[in-house]
């Protein structure tokens, strides 16, 4: 698959997540084969641009992947003055948010919001397009809700504008994330319009993947939520779509993935906000692996320093129970 003129290694993508798209978690996903990660949503307030959070959401540092990074807001203007701006930061691909559905978002006309406004739709893109240099990408949702599924005329607006590829959740911003994905609507626009087609949206398996990609048609798959705690299904996902083997993790592999994982959140953050953010993740790895004793998982989130919590994560290794310890080899889905 190409967006402008790069040509992808694959077609499975990590989807932008607020809070988890970070540079060291990029970095792991890119590791694993993921064949494009896209940075965090940055928000185009003029006001914003230079706070060190939003600093931090456009670290490439370790990057190995093109630098994709995702832009939200709904000023023709300032989204076009966002992206430049990002393109002379070193951005390679501009995406634009108009998928989200969080309220926050939604509730200044954001995200998913956006997809209610076709005509405003259509000035953002043209500003965006026309202010930068590089590929321009779109994220969009089956409609606004049930009622109103326009994903097929966005699109329309989106080819018609420039938009070099397009990426749907199958679902609309009313549902959220709740209930299951449906695909007939990005198959409805994959037969429609001629650019690139990401599906997304509960593609948490390899089996997923190809049935998505055969139903659908569409270029490529984006994996959100099931790479949390399991960045290795990229390779699961591309050994499978390319028909090629490769060796599961072992625990101890996968003890070295997460050991490596935290160590880069400490680096990149620091200690007090390198710790907190690596709750997370670890509640996310362990929630594959296995059941932990509540007083383990207690000690982890209450532990201050970054050698307490890593120390905490390895020896939990010891302590899953019976039944989901495996000393051989194993995908751990």
């Amino acid at each position: 698959m190409r967006i402008g003129p790069y040509e992808l290694p694959n077609p499975v993508l990590l989807a932008p997540m607020a809070g988890i798209t970070d540079a060291p978690f990029r970095q792991i996903c890119s590791e694993f084969g993921a064949g494009l990660t896209v940075s965090e949503m940055v928000i185009s307030n003029r006001s914003l641009q230079h706070h060190p959070r939003t600093l931090k959401k456009l670290d490439y540092n370790g990057d190995i992947s093109l630098r994709s990074v995702q832009i939200l807001g709904t000023d023709p203007r300032q989204m076009a003055e966002a992206a430049k701006l990002n393109q002379d930061r070193g951005a390679q691909i501009i995406d634009i948010n108009m998928g989200c559905p969080a309220k926050k978002v939604c509730s200044v006309a954001a995200g998913s919001a956006l997809m209610k406004n076709e005509s405003l739709v259509a000035k953002i893109l043209d500003a965006v397009i026309n202010a930068v240099e590089i590929p321009v990408t779109l994220k969009i949702r089956t409609g606004w809700d049930l009622a109103n599924r326009n994903a097929p005329s966005i699109a329309k607006i989106a080819e018609n504008c420039g938009i070099q590829a397009l990426t749907i959740h199958g679902r609309s911003r009313a549902c959220k994330f709740s209930g299951h994905a449906e695909y007939d609507t990005i198959k409805q626009v994959k037969q429609s319009i001629s650019i690139p087609i990401i599906a997304n949206g509960d593609i948490d398996s390899p089996a997923k993947a190809s049935e998505v990609l055969a139903y659908t048609g569409a270029d490529a798959v984006m994996i959100g939520r099931a790479a949390q705690g399991k960045p290795w299904i990229f390779n699961d996902l591309v050994a499978h779509l390319s028909n090629t083997t490769y060796s599961p993790l072992s625990l101890t592999d996968i003890k070295a993935v997460i050991n490596r994982h935290l160590e880069n959140l400490y680096s990149f953050y620091g200690n007090d906000s390198g710790v907190r953010i690596a709750r997370k993740h670890i509640g996310w790895y362990f929630d594959h692996l296995g059941t932990l004793p509540a007083d383990q998982k207690t000690a982890i989130n209450q532990a201050q320093h970054a050698a307490r919590q890593l120390a905490l994560v390895n020896a939990s290794f010891n302590l899953l129970t019976p039944r989901d310890r495996l000393d051989g080899k194993t995908s751990y889905s």
